[in-house]
């Protein structure tokens, strides 16, 4: 396939832009105990189809999950001390500025349901650091799916190989690619906290300053 001039950068969320500190599994342990991770697999299975743009009531669903596991804490407190409890990192917010700033259009292509998006474009403040955001639920598909990337890049209005990609899973990096964007396996997260996180950190691009060098390595310019 024929590679075009980059003109877009795409970043993944959760692993590149945000994370939980101290990892997810310790904000549920106060509510679970030693059930937490058993208790999040099985929220993060419930969640995929809403994900993917099926009708469904996020926290409907939670307290229906935390009353099957016996815990007593209202949903509201568990959603904002787990879900909501996710912070920018400020050097990739500055990746962000730094390639906008050198004429590229930039955008957010992550798999969210509707209820954590509200929070990640208001509080988090992403519908002001972006030029388009696509969240997998809006988009009415998930990645690894390479009908999300294709999506995305209509919605920018962009051919796919003017695109560089940037996520923290292989597999996503992956179905990028096939579909002719460029793209980057990248996390600012330690291996440890990649592992808690479900992500398949790579070995050696770990720095903000590895992220410049493999925008850079696609033809973005900063």
């Amino acid at each position: 396939m024929e590679t075009a001039e980059a003109r877009h950068v795409i970043f993944d969320a959760d692993g590149v832009l945000q994370h939980l500190p101290g990892g997810w599994y310790a904000a549920a342990e106060p509510f679970l105990g030693d059930r937490a991770e058993e208790f999040l697999r099985a929220a993060w299975a419930k969640e995929a189809p809403m994900q993917a743009g099926a009708d469904g009531d996020y926290l409907a669903m939670l307290a229906d999950l935390l009353e099957e596991y016996d815990a007593t804490a209202p949903v509201e407190d568990v959603y904002s001390a787990v879900w909501n409890r996710v912070e920018v990192n400020p050097e990739s917010a500055d990746v962000v500025r730094l390639v906008r700033a050198a004429g590229y259009g930039v955008h957010l292509g992550t798999n969210q349901a509707p209820h954590r998006s509200t929070f990640m474009r208001t509080t988090l403040g992403y519908d002001d650091l972006f030029d388009v955001s696509c969240y997998s639920f809006d988009l009415g598909v998930a990645k690894p799916e390479p009908e999300f990337f294709r999506r995305a890049a209509a919605r920018i209005g962009a051919d796919p190989r003017e695109i560089v990609f940037v996520d923290d899973k292989a597999i996503n990096v992956a179905s990028a690619r096939s579909i002719g964007m460029a793209a980057v396996h990248w996390t600012f997260e330690s291996h440890a906290e990649a592992s808690v996180a479900g992500t398949d950190a790579p070995a050696d691009h770990t720095s903000h300053a590895a992220l410049r060098d493999q925008l850079a390595a696609h033809g973005v310019r900063l």
